[in-house]
């Protein structure tokens, strides 16, 4: 078997594709009135989850053993690179990163399938079949545009070209899988929409099924984007922690849509509202994760860390196009079911917050994606266009700015409706606290090296120009600003809720302070008059 280890680890990547289409069949069948086949989908899953970590064994066992027949151990690692390198190699070429993905979604799967056990029986084939298809696209991918077990055709040589020197760093142990886990991470809440949006059942029962499945995702999101920055800041010395390179716009892109998913949920499940907005968001947001993978990968955008240009493009473009058509599809199939009967009552809540907040977001996911494209589109006419960094901050400031406040503004604002004399109560501290630390920030910034006003160089000509450069420069200031307000409108919530919970459920500080902000929501605890045990009844 050794003896002709890339033979055996392509052959391991069939056999993938094979169990990832048997329990696609079976998990259909056990959605379409044969829930026994349901068990049989649940082994299909892990014994595909096996097999993919099998895979990877394999080629960290190639990796480890310098085995150079195979074209990509070659090409990004020798026998000088240290273990630690050689195992980061995994994920560090095209080929390799790819099957690490498929490797993160199948730890995924096994942990949705064995979190899932008896519940959501009518939901379950549907999400498993959903997984599958993911998992058989990019088993497709590796076998026919991407094989990270591919023999050389030249032989085995005698010493590999080694990884990029920018590559060995610990930063690439610890980004790329964090960013990957966000990315991967998007999967199973996409699965549960489709499963929900297929059996019908539309109700709140998917949005809790998925909300700390998305949770983990965006935390992850989060933190990936995060460490990439401060690599890119040390290793290329951009002179700035995001300088608009299109790879980072594309790891960005579903940070926005998870984002807004996360605040939106919360509506859906308070008033039974804006059901179909988030099966949008839910399928906007894979579709995202894909989409910036494409861009990473097909070589379609010039960046400094994506990947060669190559044929894997096409296989992406007709996979968007089946997310597209079958979400759609779905979607309208369904349109009936989706129609909330609660609406917005009144500007002035937290529901129209919330609302204001995902149109701020997906905005600004809009803006980077159109001015990350716009080079390539400007090709179709003819054209050559570069959309350089002091575009993406004169626009993107305002932007984030907007995203910020209504962060702070949410919590302020009651549901339905909020009255007059509620508001002037919630406002008071907050902005208090907003107008001393702009003052302070005016006064002492400067002779710390942060102004609250800096200059700004004009980037359009005229009145509007200048305009826009004034309202640039006073940006630091009301950022500086903003963070006061938000922190003080998070130390308020806290002391409501633990206030609330002290006073409504007659706990003690230590309880109330560890259960945390908004619980004052909840019904309090109370003593059941047909069993003598304290339950909390909704």
């Amino acid at each position: 078997m050794w003896q002709s280890l890339p033979e055996f680890g392509t052959g391991v990547l069939y056999a993938i594709l094979v169990a990832a289409a048997y329990t696609f069949a079976v998990s259909l069948g056990a959605g379409r009135g044969q829930p026994r086949l349901l068990q049989s989908a649940r082994y299909g899953a892990y014994a595909t989850c096996a097999l993919t970590l099998f895979a990877v064994i394999l080629l960290a066992y190639a990796f480890i053993t310098h085995d150079f027949r195979i074209r990509y151990v070659s090409r990004y690692s020798d026998r000088a690179m240290p273990t630690s390198y050689l195992f980061t190699a995994l994920w560090g070429g095209q080929d390799g990163s790819i099957l690490w993905w498929l490797f993160l979604l199948s730890l995924y799967t096994t942990g949705c399938v064995a979190w899932l056990k008896g519940r959501y029986r009518q939901l379950q084939p549907y999400v498993i079949a959903t997984l599958m298809v993911i998992v058989g696209f990019f088993a497709v991918l590796m076998l026919f545009a991407a094989n990270p077990f591919e023999a050389s055709v030249a032989g085995a040589r005698p010493d590999g070209e080694g990884l990029n020197p920018q590559l060995q760093t610990y930063w690439m142990i610890i980004h790329p899988p964090s960013l990957y886990t966000g990315f991967v991470g998007c999967s199973v809440p996409f699965a549960f929409c489709v499963a929900a949006l297929a059996t019908g059942r539309l109700d709140n029962e998917w949005i809790v099924a998925v909300r700390k499945w998305m949770l983990f995702a965006f935390m992850f999101l989060s933190f990936g984007n995060c460490l990439g920055m401060i690599w890119a800041y040390e290793e290329l010395g951009w002179g700035g922690y995001w300088a608009w390179d299109p790879v980072e716009n594309a790891a960005c892109l579903p940070w926005f849509g998870a984002g807004a998913f996360v605040h939106s949920t919360m509506i859906q499940e308070r008033r039974n509202m804006m059901k179909v907005w988030n099966v949008l968001l839910i399928c906007i947001t894979f579709f995202l994760t894909i989409f910036g993978t494409f861009l990473t990968r097909a070589g379609i955008i010039v960046s400094v860390h994506s990947f060669a240009q190559s044929d894997i493009g096409k296989y992406f473009i007709w996979f968007m196009a089946l997310i597209v058509a079958a979400s759609a599809g779905l979607i309208i199939w369904r349109a009936p079911l989706l129609r909330s009967k609660a609406q917005i009552e009144a500007v002035a809540s937290r529901e129209a917050m919330f609302l204001a907040n995902n149109w701020a977001l997906l905005g600004g996911a809009t803006f980077i994606l159109v001015a990350t494209m716009f080079p390539k589109i400007a090709e179709l006419w003819g054209e050559k266009a570069v959309v350089g960094p002091p575009f993406f901050n004169l626009w993107m400031g305002p932007i984030g700015l907007s995203i910020f406040l209504l962060m702070g503004l949410a919590p302020l604002f009651g549901w339905r409706k909020t009255s007059d004399d509620a508001l002037k109560k919630a406002f008071r501290i907050p902005i208090a606290a907003l107008v001393v630390t702009y003052v302070l920030h005016t006064l002492i910034g400067k002779h710390l090296g942060y102004p609250a006003i800096v200059a700004k160089d004009a980037v359009y000509s005229g009145v509007f120009g200048v305009i826009i450069q004034k309202m640039s420069s006073v940006l630091p200031g009301i950022a500086i600003a903003l963070v006061a307000f938000n922190l003080t409108v998070i130390v308020q919530e806290f002391a409501r809720g633990i206030r609330a919970r002290r006073t409504g459920a007659r706990e003690g500080p230590r309880r109330s302070r560890r259960d945390g902000a908004g619980q004052h929501r909840r019904p309090a605890a109370h003593r059941c008059r047909v069993c003598p045990r304290v339950a909390r009844h909704r």
